[in-house]
């Protein structure tokens, strides 16, 4: 599927893709508040995380632009509890030298659309309060608060509030 930037293509992640999706996550461990992750993770620790993207219903996505990968974004299970089947968590994180272009806008709608197809119905967002860009980007593709979860992070000598959003794609 091609972005809404000319020459951005957003397509299934490769194994190759992997190193440079950890590059892009563990940036925002050392250096963000997208992830409560406070170091970089093990070998193990990535393949455990990459292992729930594996089937088309929770995929892992990246966004390539001029043979480089731009962004990525994921969906997964919000819980291993099966009641919670219909429901996904989605995250989208961008290279911080590709921000403002419309990266992340091109992950998310994509992703929404797999959502769909994958018949996911509720679609769960946490992002940290302090972290106004990705509240406006899920704001603006139709998320909604659904409550704020105060003081429950520490990182970088901050306690964060979490805000939860859900969309809810059979309305």
């Amino acid at each position: 599927m091609i972005g809404f930037n000319e020459g951005m293509k957003i397509r299934d992640a490769s194994p190759a893709d992997h190193p440079f999706v950890m590059e892009i996550y563990h940036d925002e461990v050392l250096n963000g508040v997208g992830t409560f992750d406070l170091e970089p993770l093990s070998d193990e620790k990535q393949r455990a995380w990459l292992a729930p993207h594996t089937a088309s219903r929770y995929p892992l996505t990246v966004a390539e632009e001029g043979g480089r990968i731009a962004g990525w974004g994921s969906l997964k299970p919000w819980s291993d509890r099966r009641a919670y089947a219909r429901s996904a968590e989605i995250s989208v994180y961008v290279h911080r030298d590709c921000r403002g272009r419309g990266v992340a806008r091109s992950l998310l709608m994509d992703l929404l659309e797999r959502a769909r197809e994958g018949g996911i119905v509720v679609l769960i967002a946490r992002i940290a309060a302090e972290n106004k860009a990705s509240r406006a980007l899920f704001g603006r593709a139709g998320f909604q608060s659904i409550g704020m979860m105060r003081r429950v992070g520490e990182k970088f000598g901050r306690v964060l509030d979490v805000e939860l959003l859900d969309l809810h794609l059979d309305s």
